[in-house]
């Protein structure tokens, strides 16, 4: 499989090194400022850019009918734009807030946990997520997509950023310390009793794996998909 990076910092060079290691061979690596390239020498393509280059990237790959699978977050308020274009295309369109197969198993859990948790109003919900000191959006996407999830399977109708409060949103918290690759937590508390689950990440290797897997993945495939359908999950 032919790939090419768009975006070459940290988490790009991760995803080199597991493409390589998985049989596969890098033949473009876009990085910052690069203009003059080709995709479509590339059997799919794999964006972890940054929120300003991340819509001109994907749309870059679905007008060259390459595969696109997207990491990058904080460019969601053009995520119908991209789908629109993807069918226009019949392109093939992966995007997910974590790459990890144990965040998005995860996500799994804490959806069962939010709806076993729903008929017991004693209980309120706080997420707290945690980043290394580089990461440019908060609060994290892996954090928004556990609130959507717990949003989904309750009466809560959305999340709000701590310190803001709001008695129907979830509340995330969230904190940046160096060297930190990405830990969740969600949170229910009552006066008697706490509920806890988390997800600890302990470097970049889960998510540039999983990004390879969903790369693999989507050969051959036209339409968007999420991790959900790479995995498997009913």
């Amino acid at each position: 499989m032919k790939i090419a990076l768009l975006g070459y910092g940290k988490m790009g060079k991760v995803i080199e090194k597991i493409a390589i290691d998985r049989g596969h061979e890098v033949v473009l690596r876009i990085d910052k400022g690069d203009t003059d390239f080709n995709l479509s020498i590339a059997d799919v393509a794999i964006d972890f850019s940054v929120p300003t280059a991340a819509v001109g990237n994907i749309s870059m790959a679905l007008n060259q009918n390459v595969p696109v699978i997207s990491g990058t977050t904080g460019w969601l308020d053009n995520f119908d734009k991209i789908k629109t274009l993807c069918k226009k295309t019949n392109g093939a369109f992966i995007y997910a807030s974590n790459f990890s197969l144990g965040v998005n198993l995860f996500f799994e859990l804490n959806r069962v946990l939010a709806k076993l948790i729903t008929p017991f109003e004693d209980y309120s919900v706080q997420i707290e997520e945690t980043h290394h000191t580089q990461k440019q959006d908060a609060p994290s996407g892996t954090a928004i997509t556990l609130a959507e999830g717990i949003a989904e399977e309750s009466s809560y109708d959305g999340w709000t950023l701590s310190p803001e409060k709001s008695p129907n949103k979830i509340e995330i918290e969230a904190k940046r310390i160096e060297n930190i690759p990405g830990t969740h937590k969600i949170n229910y508390n009552s006066e008697i009793d706490s509920i806890e689950i988390t997800h600890t990440a302990h470097n970049r290797h889960g998510f540039g794996l999983g990004a390879v897997v969903a790369a693999e993945w989507i050969i051959g495939k036209k339409g968007i998909f999420t991790m959900k359908d790479v995995l498997n999950i009913k």
